[in-house]
């Protein structure tokens, strides 16, 4: 009989030479339990999808409860299920009235996909733009966008007519001209290493795509649903973008992401040819039923409210001497040391003592915090006093 290990290294395709490999039998809250009883406070949340942490009372109850009632019954967009529209009510409520149409897909890589489509469909160009160091999936039009060649150049060739500029500059903005189909950027760079941009940048970002006649996409998959202290991360930037992607903690540990748009736009989806985007399982009443119970956790229990105190009282305890830098956009943080075998040092010992943290993936000597937005000050004080011990 093989164990669990066993099996995991026999048969799961490997993503790394060396995965972590921590067993896992359940979870609660923001802690992963072992076999043998080991405990780990888990400061990443699944890159960002627990945001209400692990089994959630309510997502568990609603999961349950649509159970019961069907799952799967028919390809994204034909029949009506109660429970799709209601999330896809919710979530139009959750952002700009303008952006007022939901297509329901499986994870954010779908959604940048999906968008991509759009985007040509509706402008009628193919060329779009993105950022350096930037992550929007790993699927081959998203691979295309991605603004890191290190994970690029083993697939090439990829995509034609992607252009990438730096995020930030307003200077670069001159790149995006009327053969642009779509700029495609974070809120918040998250694989960069938690990068944000001023308000002027952005405004000037809204200003130059509505000149020349491309669509503003921007990318919630990691900032959204409460991350950075508003419900979307571009409502604090002071922008409107044309498309929103979102998955992540969206789903609220179930597989679930989204692009949205205005009707006008998304309606050009449905004709010409008619079913130009298609999904199997994108909307899957599990999974709706998760994220409908997501929202309303969200919009009750104030957690939203509290993500900057939060915030800013990891920064208050974080006193390691080796950190050179914390960058924060709510809970989403990256502190940063010298380099990067120092980090994966501080990260394994800090697995040992029942934490488990993480580094970005274009930004190697920093450590990723991203913790369920239910972690009290209790588990905040925990969690450092573990960094802060790190030698």
């Amino acid at each position: 009989m093989f164990t669990p290990r066993q099996l995991f290294q026999k048969h799961l395709a490997p993503t790394s030479p060396a995965p972590l490999a921590i067993e896992i039998t359940h979870a609660s809250g923001v802690y992963m339990y072992g076999p043998k009883g080991e405990r780990y406070l888990d400061l990443i949340s699944g890159i960002g999808v627990s945001a209400l942490g692990h089994q959630h009372p309510k997502i568990t109850e609603a999961i349950h409860q649509q159970i019961d009632r069907h799952l799967h019954l028919m390809v994204y967009g034909e029949i009506i299920q109660s429970i799709q529209v209601q999330l896809a009510e919710a979530l139009v409520a959750t952002g700009d009235a303008s952006i007022d149409s939901v297509y329901f897909v499986n994870s954010g890589a779908e959604a940048t996909e999906g968008a991509m489509k759009l985007a040509k469909r509706y402008t009628g160009r193919f060329e779009f733009i993105s950022c350096i160091n930037a992550y929007h999936g790993s699927t081959q039009g998203a691979l295309s966008l991605m603004g890191n060649e290190w994970l690029k150049e083993a697939y090439r060739p990829l995509l034609p007519g992607i252009r990438h500029i730096r995020f930030g500059e307003e200077s670069d903005l001159e790149w995006i001209n009327e053969k642009t189909a779509a700029l495609f950027i974070e809120s918040v760079q998250g694989e960069a290493g938690v990068r944000s941009a001023p308000h002027s940048y952005w405004k000037a970002l809204r200003q130059r795509c509505t000149e020349v006649g491309c669509l503003l996409i921007v990318d919630e998959i990691q900032s959204g649903f409460g991350r950075t202290g508003t419900f979307w991360a571009y409502q604090g930037n002071g922008i409107v973008p044309d498309v929103v992607l979102t998955a992540k903690g969206m789903g609220g540990g179930m597989p679930l992401g989204a692009f949205m748009a205005p009707k006008a736009i998304m309606q050009c989806l449905s004709e010409f040819p008619i079913l130009g985007h298609l999904t199997t399982y994108g909307g899957h009443p599990a999974a709706c039923a998760a994220a409908l119970a997501t929202i309303q956790v969200l919009k009750n229990d104030t957690l939203v409210e509290h993500v900057n105190a939060k915030s800013q009282y990891f920064i208050q305890q974080l006193q390691h001497p080796g950190i050179k830098e914390i960058r924060a956009k709510g809970l989403m943080m990256a502190v940063e040391f010298e380099q990067f075998s120092t980090l994966k040092k501080y990260i394994d010992a800090a697995i040992e003592k029942g934490l488990l943290t993480d580094w970005f993936l274009f930004c190697d000597n920093s450590m990723r915090i991203a913790p369920p937005l239910t972690i009290s000050y209790s588990e905040i004080d925990e969690a450092c006093s573990i960094i802060n011990q790190l030698t």
